[in-house]
């Protein structure tokens, strides 16, 4: 008998002759009894617990501050999504290279080398989860794929204040299953060797995130 063989009689044993899924719990909260300003508070305190810095701003101002944060990082080749609002970059110098990505198969996108080379990824984001500082990437235009935001060392992500949420099961109901979900829950970092952080290893080892108040 293999091992494989072996572990699934294992299973069969244990399920026995009348296998069936248990019926699960689905008491845990669902809704939110904080105030709008109140998760939103909370999502920054959150994101910075993490290791993430966190950034304060508001429409009008959201092009000095992403400008104030690569001038401050030193950032010369910056990737953005195609579909990241343009404005955002008005206050960049002109020694800034912005390169467009996209998440069309059948047009040009920035091929692994050339993201290598990249200082910093912009992007947007789908939803904020206060409970828990998590950033969710559903793959839309303004946010791009997965390699955009992995492969640079460095990723500056705007989260409107609009989408920001209490609890998990309200971020989830917020998305679509069906696109590729990433979530980011601070820089990329790790402690399986032992115990010792280490940042950077399976993604950008700094994360900006700005907050930006929508008035909703």
């Amino acid at each position: 008998m293999s091992s494989r063989q072996r572990v699934l009689a294992n299973i069969r044993d244990a399920l026995g002759a009348d296998p069936h899924v248990p019926e699960i719990p689905r008491d845990y909260r669902t809704t939110s009894d904080l105030t709008p300003t109140e998760v939103v508070e909370l999502f920054a305190e959150r994101v910075d617990d993490y290791h993430a810095q966190v950034h304060r701003t508001d429409t009008p101002g959201l092009a000095a501050t992403i400008a104030a944060i690569l001038r401050t990082s030193g950032a010369r080749r910056v990737g953005v999504p195609a579909g990241l609002d343009p404005g955002w970059l008005d206050d960049l110098g002109d020694d800034v290279v912005v390169l467009h990505d996209t998440t069309d198969p059948a047009a040009p996108q920035l091929d692994t080398p050339a993201l290598g080379t990249l200082d910093v990824a912009v992007t947007s984001a789908a939803v904020g989860i206060a409970d828990t500082g998590t950033i969710v990437l559903d793959g839309s235009d303004d946010q791009g794929r997965r390699a955009l935001t992995l492969v640079p060392d460095h990723h500056v992500c705007i989260v409107m204040t609009d989408r920001i949420v209490h609890t998990v099961p309200e971020g989830l109901a917020q998305l679509d299953a069906t696109r590729p979900l990433t979530m980011i829950s601070g820089p990329s970092a790790t402690s399986d060797i032992e115990l010792d952080r280490v940042e950077g290893v399976h993604g950008p080892r700094t994360l900006d995130v700005v907050v930006v108040t929508t008035g909703t």
